[in-house]
């Protein structure tokens, strides 16, 4: 179990999971554009039980998205990072972001500390990203952390009928492509 991990980026806090970040979860899957590509809208219990399987993986394998915490204002604006369910087609990075956080680069930013954990400290040996063919703003994410699009995915059950491409790098691509990861322009997810 890794539940005291905090990493620091510029502008974002990464931790793990925490009672206090239901309310921005909750917000985050009620609302239909930001919950479209990340299993759709979901009732608040729906949102919880969420909220609380990133939580409980945490505790029992120490891998699982971080709660994404803005350091200006202290609130929480989304998740991201190592995920790894089983079934999964990968070992993931992946990325949603409260609405409030859109345009301000916070994906790629987050996304790239959250690579450099998952292969610096989990030793993985490759970083998939599992996007919707529709989802061009994250597909933007990828490709400015200089993953490539390796073709189409099968999910795991519920989500084997969706739509998903794998996007991704090896460790050694990352070495390379991490020199060139910066924050987009403002107004860039």
């Amino acid at each position: 179990m890794r539940a005291d991990v905090r990493i620091e980026t510029e502008r974002l806090i990464l931790r793990p999971t925490q009672a206090e970040d239901f309310k921005g979860w909750a917000e985050m899957m009620a609302d239909p554009e930001t919950a479209r590509f990340i299993g759709g809208v979901q009732p608040a219990a729906q949102a919880w039980r969420g909220m609380m399987t990133m939580a409980g993986a945490w505790h029992l394998t120490g891998v699982a998205m971080f709660s994404v915490i803005e350091k200006a204002t202290g609130r929480w604006v989304g998740r991201l990072g190592p995920w790894t369910p089983l079934g999964w087609p990968g070992t993931e990075v992946g990325w949603g972001l409260h609405r409030a956080a859109w345009g301000k680069g916070y994906a790629t930013e987050g996304a790239a500390a959250a690579m450099d954990y998952a292969f610096d400290v989990l030793g993985w040996n490759e970083v998939i990203h599992c996007i919707d063919p529709e989802n061009t703003p994250s597909a933007r994410v990828a490709e400015r952390l200089g993953s490539r699009m390796i073709g189409p995915v099968t999910m795991p059950p519920p989500f084997e009928h969706m739509p998903v491409n794998a996007w991704g790098q090896s460790r050694e691509e990352w070495a390379k492509n991490r020199l060139s990861v910066t924050r987009p322009p403002a107004g860039r997810p």
